[in-house]
């Protein structure tokens, strides 16, 4: 990828960071008309074609990046705990997803990393865990309703209020609650339980900062069940400034089968690794 030297890319991180300091200045992130717009302009912004490489900003910039990611998956956070709340509140919440203002890009990103698991011969896994499901489990959902009809899915959050809020919503539907299980746990003391699974999700805000996500890769490599599927999310280009980076190269113990970038609305970059049956930690 181009080094960021062009008129284009100057532009687009002086906008990006003028969005940063608009954002960073808010007395809350919880969900309100001003909240909404800045961070509407701010993905429609980064999610224009662009071949930005962060990796080239200087540290005075990638200090300010991080703490955007950070605001980020704050108001990400206190958006999707208020709609699960306003969900849950519904006689069958699972009917009315559509009030999700990103619901759309749920639907492509799910399908997406399903055709992605089915192109790489992962296809009816039994048993699937989702690292950092949070209040709004949607992937978990999406996945459950429309593509994999008989898989259980084990899903994983530090926060026991997020997950009492996730079971309200698939509790009334009991085709989707039988197949749904949520359990209160950091991702690192999840250990044996790995083993068990045929296909492991890692949420992209699982592990903002690199030593952090390297952290949990190493964690995943040692428990992880030998032949068993990680999916994780990345971002490329301009999209590296909502959510953290993960390079193809960095999965020691896993053998990387598919990267994909999406240039439509879906933010984040799939990569689909297989651990190694070999690794020797």
């Amino acid at each position: 990828m181009a080094r960021n030297d062009g008129d284009s890319h100057k532009v687009l991180v002086e906008r990006v960071f003028q969005l940063y300091g608009e954002i960073s200045r808010l007395g809350s992130l919880k969900p309100s008309t001003n909240v909404d717009t800045l961070f509407s302009e701010l993905v429609n912004l980064c999610k224009q074609p662009s071949n930005i490489d962060v990796r080239y900003l200087s540290n005075g910039e990638q200090e300010i990046r991080s703490h955007l990611i950070r605001l980020c998956a704050e108001a990400e956070g206190l958006l999707e705990k208020h709609f699960s709340a306003r969900l849950g509140r519904q006689p069958f919440p699972l009917h009315h997803l559509g009030a999700f203002p990103y619901y759309n890009n749920y639907l492509k990103l799910a399908r997406l990393e399903f055709e992605t698991l089915r192109d790489a011969g992962v296809v009816a896994p039994k048993r699937v865990a989702f690292l950092g499901s949070g209040p709004l489990p949607l992937t978990s959902i999406v996945l459950a309703l429309h593509h994999l009809p008989s898989t259980r899915f084990d899903n994983y959050d530090y926060d026991p209020a997020a997950n009492a809020m996730a079971r309200l919503l698939v509790a009334p539907h009991p085709e989707v609650a039988k197949r749904m299980v949520f359990h209160d746990a950091e991702v690192e003391k999840v250990t044996a339980e790995l083993r068990q699974y045929d296909v492991v999700f890692l949420a992209a805000l699982v592990g903002i900062e690199k030593a952090d996500k390297e952290r949990v890769l190493k964690h995943l490599r040692q428990h992880m069940a030998p032949g068993a599927a990680l999916l994780l999310r990345s971002a490329q280009g301009a999209r590296a400034f909502l959510y953290p980076v993960v390079e193809a190269d960095e999965l020691p113990g896993f053998h990387v089968l598919s990267v994909v970038h999406p240039k439509n609305e879906v933010i984040n970059s799939v990569i689909l690794a297989r651990k190694r049956f070999n690794d020797p930690e």
